[in-house]
């Protein structure tokens, strides 16, 4: 396991220029604080569903101005309880962008519902407020927002277009944890909100996720839907000397431990200066490619902080030499791991098998994927391996 932790200067040799390290486009950052952390897990008599699991939730919560944060095992996990949260079922559609990864879709399949596809803002790759209100219907049971490689969606105007026809708005935030928008932080703008902890994000607890609401009936009814739809789970049964439980509805055991929590506790200590490192290295990627023709960067809007978990170039195909498909495997073959995110949800083919999609239908989204990159971006991104980077990209440029 390779450990790093910034600006931790003992580390310095692996700031050092290296042309054959490979450098990925994202990775998580441990120290010795998070290590032992979950060792005082392993040492103690609670491996999952125990005290570190509401510990976690309530550093969650308070970090985010919400109410209620409930822990679950990944972010499709949260996903996929808010959807059932909302009942969403048969015959129900969900309004949301192609620019995201297909879990925000894939939980809505699995309710039986329709997802619905609005497009985005071509500069900033967010959902299109506009294209929403297009898009909804007397069918519509719910708008997901999904705050693209960490920037807050324009939550002002969807919460309008929500509004109007009484739809519940939730946010895809898990890009986002640590943004904010119009001064409040990511996970008390929306009625509900996602977020994962996956490695590459801004925190990680190995794999993990948490719903956050100022609705204590959907905190409730996550909590049962994340333990197979049980009412109480062991650590309660325990404290209430009872075997008995009532099973309200079919659940999933979608469950996160307390190692998992214990690591995330640690880690969301060191979220502020992380995001503050994303955004400086950001801000470096934005100087270096405002100056090189044939490429750009998305969009940053003035309303908040942005979370910086991917760091997106579009590329001009008449200015590439041999376009975007020749840049990606040339840097792949230089070892820096860069990736693409994301095709749009509805050109997979069970998408346009099951439901029939096909090219044309959200042209912003479609556009913006046959010219996308994804390059490096994490807190342990060294500046000679940014340096590495800008220099490779501007070589494919040029040549």
């Amino acid at each position: 396991m390779i450990l790093v932790c910034v600006p931790d200067r003992r580390l310095a040799k692996q700031e050092m220029p290296d042309s054959n390290k490979y450098i990925p486009y994202g990775r998580h950052t441990l120290d010795e604080d998070d290590i032992q952390a979950v060792c005082r897990v392993l040492r103690s008599d609670w491996l999952t569903t125990g005290p570190l699991v509401a510990k976690f939730e309530a550093k969650v919560q308070s970090l985010t101005g919400a109410d209620f944060a409930a822990a679950v095992s990944s972010g499709t996990a949260a996903l996929h309880a808010i959807m059932a949260a909302l009942g969403i079922k048969p015959g129900d559609e969900v309004i949301l962008p192609p620019m995201t990864f297909a879990a925000t879709a894939n939980v809505i399949v699995h309710q039986g519902g329709t997802p619905v596809f609005a497009d985005v803002d071509p500069d900033t790759l967010l959902i299109d407020p506009g294209c929403v209100a297009q898009k909804l219907n007397d069918r519509t049971r719910a708008v997901i927002a999904v705050d693209y490689a960490g920037q807050a969606c324009d939550y002002d105007a969807l919460k309008a277009v929500c509004k109007d026809s009484n739809v519940p708005l939730v946010a895809d935030a898990c890009h986002a944890l640590g943004g904010s928008y119009k001064g409040r932080m990511i996970g008390s703008v929306a009625d509900l909100t996602a977020f994962s902890f996956h490695p590459v994000k801004a925190i990680t607890t190995g794999e993990g996720g948490v719903v956050t609401t100022d609705s204590q009936e959907y905190t409730e009814k996550i909590q049962q839907f994340r333990n197979h739809g049980i009412d109480m789970d062991h650590q309660h049964r325990a404290e209430a000397c009872s075997w008995e439980y009532q099973i309200e509805s079919p659940g999933l055991n979608y469950r996160i431990t307390d190692i998992q929590c214990a690591l995330g506790i640690s880690q969301l200590d060191k979220l502020t200066s992380w995001i503050e490192q994303r955004n400086r290295i950001a801000e470096q990627y934005d100087l270096f490619f405002g100056t090189i023709d044939g490429v750009s960067g998305l969009k940053k809007e003035d309303y908040g902080v942005h979370a910086r978990h991917l760091y997106v170039i579009l590329l001009d195909p008449d200015k590439t030499r041999g376009g975007r498909r020749v840049l990606f495997e040339e840097l792949r073959q230089k070892e820096i791991g860069v990736n693409v995110h994301y095709k749009p949800v509805y050109l997979h083919p069970y998408y346009q098998k099951r439901f029939g999609f096909r090219q044309g239908e959200c042209p912003h989204a479609e556009q913006a994927y046959e010219r996308m990159v994804t390059l490096p971006l994490y807190p342990g991104l060294s500046q000679s391996d940014q340096e590495r980077v800008c220099r490779a990209v501007s070589e494919m440029l040029e040549g």
